[in-house]
């Protein structure tokens, strides 16, 4: 919500004013008298700050706090209520003369059965106790209105003020953390900045987002704001659930964004002495200064200030929890324990005497002083005391909501400590591939960088992270590492220097556990360890080199292809392969001929477009294949393939990203015709070399290409004007263009930019031809 609550609800209660001047005066920004208050409960006494809720049975002390030039003498009147249908005695109305020495303060004792105690500052005219006490048991209900629309709205008002403060120190002092400031504030006091002052310059972000009431909204930090749901609600329906926990009465509910009705709910307080206007309370220790949204009348009818006070109601301190899910790393210095589910605890003292409780291994206890802190989202407490521990020590922050013991959520710290070492068999690593690695001994909250140092002193990054354990994955970069001695490098909080760890990097040779090579085929697959150090692969004459790398359950597997047929033994026969090592060395591999795989190869294939908006773009020859066509393709068997109809065939874009398996019609047992749209089978945003491949049953044929989808631009039209050498196209999608030229060989192109977004181009007179970013290679012409 935004200051709509302090303003559209609040400014109704002065129903003195006419409609139009209360529609316009929404900022409560004229200052009024100050109040000095504080609550006793039993034998402890607490300003006014301080005190989220009163009961039963506390005394309760106002006093007016007022300049010695006062001109204007001021009756303090206090009224106990006790609900919208029961209107309260007249014993429940106490009064102070705040100009009298003796007589100038209120000194009140919680009646049992209260449930709202509303203050009104009157200008002294004689009988004007009479006429509020006569004013509110005529109608007890506005009040208590009154009472709990302006309690919470002082609230409210707080955590909006701490938020401006915070962007306007931000604007004035460090305007570059202006987002961050912005992002922290919102998140720690779950308040909802419109998205039109996110969009200004980041110099105009602070004035936008405090000079409207529009852009700021109040919520509760754990479900959806009633704003949401009741914009727009009968007034009826917000009034009734504006007084409800989930509503307007809850410390922690948002505001209701609903006008509400000023003739129906204030119409009856209107006197010929008196009107009365709403005032909020600014908390500080005991001294509430009060803030007006209406110009106070010392002619008749003159006016009164109402004043909510805290609820007369049994509170429970709100539900901390904590932000953090695994052990907090607690150096020497300050520690932030992450909190959230209380804006209140930043914007108000009524969380107080916080500390921090931790427990030690012998079971003693200490309690460590803990302050919120709002840019920091929680709050802070001197770990220094935590020295020297070994293991995780549990803590609990705990303090005072009011009156009443509030205990927060439970952490778990876990203080700096060395001795950090490999995990396992020892510290040998295998270069020319990332390894992983375990760290253990150390602690792992407070690691903050892992870096690995070579020989010569190059030092890279080190991905890792925590385990449940307290130990440390990490994964060391050595792809392209050579053999020798590296040093990893555990950076922590709290320790100068970070702790090295030896490394021994080797090298390893491949590890062949099997080869796959089936009878037709033109690639080989190799199974085993280490296989990235494969160069080169021979079967009798046939010479294969790496194609794809990759993994198969625990194992690397190494496609590898052959650059011309292979004339491979038939099915069932031994061979034996020699893999070539980089180092040289080379490795014997005895196997057998597998049964040949479904094979087949593209005999016809045409590509036919149907007629769409814009200018026809022609492409020449059928291995270019737009997206918006049909292309329909013959295959046919090869070696002992043979057709029966049941066949799929699998289509996919060379990086696999889009696949597609299509169903066929038979010429013959070795014909088979295959039908995709691309642009519908592997969806709009495809493109690159297609490839294919004959499914039978469980067993896929090797990959072999199919052609090049390229996707289109539109183009609108082709504009010359007479004597010009230059034209304008126009259309859409023209970022899919590379270049456009007059003539086929471009040797004076028109670049179109990468992410180019316009829709027309400058492009030469003449004859137009593309060359599109799919595929550069490929040559398009338009015709009109």
């Amino acid at each position: 919500m935004t200051f709509q609550r302090i303003g559209t609800f609040l400014a109704a209660v002065a129903m003195a004013l006419p409609a139009a001047v209360c529609a316009e005066n929404q900022q409560f920004d004229l200052s009024g008298p100050a109040l000095r208050m504080s609550v006793t409960r039993g034998p402890v006494t607490l300003p006014i700050a301080k005190v989220p809720s009163i009961a039963a049975g506390d005394r309760v002390r106002i006093a007016a706090e007022l300049p010695e030039s006062q001109g204007v003498r001021y009756l303090l009147v206090a009224a106990f209520l006790r609900g919208a249908t029961n209107p309260p005695p007249k014993r429940w109305f106490f009064k102070a003369e705040s100009w009298e020495r003796k007589k100038g303060s209120l000194d009140l004792e919680v009646p049992k059965g209260a449930e709202q105690l509303v203050l009104f500052v009157v200008p002294e005219t004689g009988g004007g106790f009479d006429a509020v006490v006569d004013t509110v048991q005529r109608q007890p209900g506005a009040f208590v209105r009154a009472s709990i629309e302006l309690s919470q709205a002082s609230r409210d008002r707080a955590r909006l003020e701490l938020f401006l403060d915070g962007i306007q120190d931000a604007e004035r002092h460090r305007p570059g953390e202006l987002t961050q400031r912005t992002e922290q504030l919102t998140r720690n006091l779950s308040i909802k900045v419109r998205e039109e002052c996110l969009q200004q310059p980041v110099e105009q972000r602070a004035a936008c987002m405090g000079q409207s009431e529009n852009t700021l909204l109040l919520t509760d930090g754990t479900r959806t704001s009633l704003t949401e749901t009741l914009v727009g609600a009968p007034t009826d329906l917000a009034l009734q659930i504006a007084a409800t926990p989930e509503g307007g009465y809850g410390y922690y509910s948002p505001y209701i964004g609903v006008v509400r009705d000023v003739a129906r709910l204030f119409g009856a307080f209107q006197t010929t002495r008196f009107t009365y206007i709403p005032a909020l309370a600014q908390l500080e220790g005991e001294r509430a200064g009060l803030l007006l949204n209406t110009a106070p009348s010392f002619a008749s009818p003159k006016s009164v200030m109402v004043v909510g006070l805290p609820p007369v109601r049994a509170v429970d301190p709100p539900l901390l929890r904590s932000g953090a899910d695994q052990l907090l790393c607690a150096p020497p210095g300050e520690l932030v324990l992450p909190v959230t589910g209380a804006p209140l605890v930043y914007a108000t003292d009524y969380a107080h005497a916080m500390a921090l409780r931790i427990k030690g291994p012998n079971g003693a206890t200490v309690d460590l002083p803990a302050r919120a802190d709002v840019l920091r989202g929680g709050y802070v407490v001197a770990t220094n005391l935590l020295a020297g521990q070994q293991g995780p020590v549990e803590a609990q922050l705990h303090g005072n909501w009011g009156f009443a013991p509030m205990d927060g959520p439970s952490f778990r710290l876990q203080p700096p400590r060395g001795g950090w070492r490999i995990a396992g068999d020892g510290a040998g690593v295998v270069v020319g591939r990332d390894n992983a690695l375990t760290l253990e001994g150390g602690s792992a909250a407070c690691v903050s960088r892992v870096t690995l140092r070579d020989a010569a002193g190059a030092v890279q990054e080190v991905a890792w992270k925590a385990a449940g354990d307290g130990s440390i994955a990490a994964t060391l970069p050595l792809a392209k590492a050579k053999p020798g001695k590296l040093t990893l490098l555990v950076e922590q909080q709290g320790m100068p220097q970070p702790e090295s760890i030896a490394i021994a990097a080797l090298a390893e040779a491949s590890r062949i556990d099997r080869l796959r090579f089936h009878a037709g085929d033109a690639e080989a697959t190799l199974y085993g360890a280490r296989l990235e150090k494969v160069t080169r692969l021979t079967i009798g004459d046939a010479v294969f080199e790496p194609a794809d790398l990759g993994r198969e359950g625990k194992a690397d597997r190494l496609v590898l292809r052959a650059a011309a047929p292979v004339a491979a033994p038939a099915a069932g026969q031994p061979f034996q392969a020699k893999a070539v090592l980089a180092d040289g060395r080379t490795l014997s591999i005895d196997g057998t001929v597998e049964a040949q795989r479904p094979m087949a190869a593209v005999v016809s294939r045409t590509v036919a477009r149907g007629g769409g908006e814009g200018l026809a773009i022609r492409i020449d020859g059928d291995t270019v294949i737009p997206n918006d066509a049909r292309l329909t393709f013959a295959l046919k068997g090869q070696g002992s393939t043979r057709f029966s109809g049941s066949e799929r065939v699998e289509v996919a874009t060379e990086d696999g990203r889009a696949t597609t398996l299509l169903p066929v019609k038979l010429q013959d047992a070795t014909i088979a015709i295959a039908s995709i749209a691309p642009a519908e089978a592997l969806g709009g945003s495809a493109y690159g070399p297609l490839r294919f491949r004959v499914v039978q049953g469980d067993a896929a044929g090797p990959w072999a290409p199919l052609g090049t989808l390229v996707r289109l631009p539109r183009i609108a039209a082709i504009a010359c004007a007479d004597g010009q050498e230059r034209c304008t196209l126009t259309g859409s999608d023209l970022f899919l263009l590379d270049a456009v030229a007059s003539d086929r060989g471009f040797a004076q192109p028109v670049r179109v930019p990468e992410g180019f977004t316009g829709t027309s181009l400058e492009i030469p007179k003449g004859p137009l031809y593309l060359r599109l970013r799919d595929d550069r290679e490929a040559v398009a012409s338009v015709g009109k």
